[in-house]
């Protein structure tokens, strides 16, 4: 264990990661209608995950975890281009980008 990480602890860590959880949680949750705040309340939950996971790699003494979010953040940053991009088009064809309008293409 690092000279920094031992003066902090583990403990702020954890509570900034469960802070950005519970933020995404909420942002799914209360705001329904639009797929971009939806989007992005995800991105929250991913990077709450990747602060656990360098919390507790370098809690440990393991790189595992800090590689592990290298792949995380790079697949997080494709979904986030790939879904504006869907998004766009999308937009282009309706004119909206409402979770209801979004419904309407079932089927």
């Amino acid at each position: 264990m690092n000279d920094a990480f031992a003066q902090i602890g583990l403990g702020p860590f954890l509570t900034v990661g469960a802070a950005l959880l519970v933020l995404g949680v909420f942002g799914i949750f209360l705001n329904r209608k639009n797929i971009i705040i939806i989007m992005m309340s995800m991105e929250l939950i991913l990077l709450a995950a990747n602060i656990n996971l360098v919390a507790f790699s370098a809690a440990l003494g393991d790189l595992s975890g800090q590689v592990l979010t290298v792949f995380v953040l790079t697949i997080a940053a494709a979904e986030a281009a790939i879904g504006l991009a869907i998004l766009t088009v999308y937009f282009r064809n309706r004119g909206s980008i409402q979770v209801e309008d979004v419904a309407l293409m079932k089927g």
